[in-house]
């Protein structure tokens, strides 16, 4: 059995989210998904979710691609998570292109870093919402 590891936030989910997984998924036979915490979102990234780490992991859950949801609790956990549920490839993003690189040495997992989907992001959204208050 393959198995696939991401990480993200994944707040205000969006069909971005969701091709992300599905490429992700199309590596291997069991997709992990690493969550953000709230306070790890808070603490290391000044990030304020509008879903709480519940409510983005009920949603993550309901995904037919998405096999486990773990909580991500600081940015050097992901060696270790690899390591711990055995996954073969390490996707994220290509936003995150080079950043994760060591992991093939620290690791045996293939790092891939996939296509956003342009048109779309958590950012933008969150823009479009503020424009149009004002």
């Amino acid at each position: 059995m393959k198995r696939v590891i991401t990480y993200g936030t994944f707040d205000l989910l969006h069909y971005g989210h969701i091709n992300l997984l599905k490429r992700a998924k199309e590596y291997g036979d069991y997709l992990i998904v690493a969550l953000s915490t709230d306070e790890f979102n808070w603490e290391e990234k000044q990030k304020k979710c509008y879903f709480s780490y519940e409510k983005r992991k009920q949603l993550l859950e309901a995904i037919r691609y998405v096999d486990l949801v773990i909580p991500e609790k600081s940015w050097d956990q992901k060696a270790k998570d690899i390591k711990e549920f055995q996954a073969d490839y390490f996707v994220m993003g290509d936003d995150w292109a080079g950043h994760f690189d060591e992991l093939e040495q620290l690791t045996d997992a293939e790092v891939i870093y996939l296509p956003r989907t342009p048109e779309i992001s958590t950012t933008q959204i969150k823009k479009d919402l503020n424009s149009k208050e004002k």
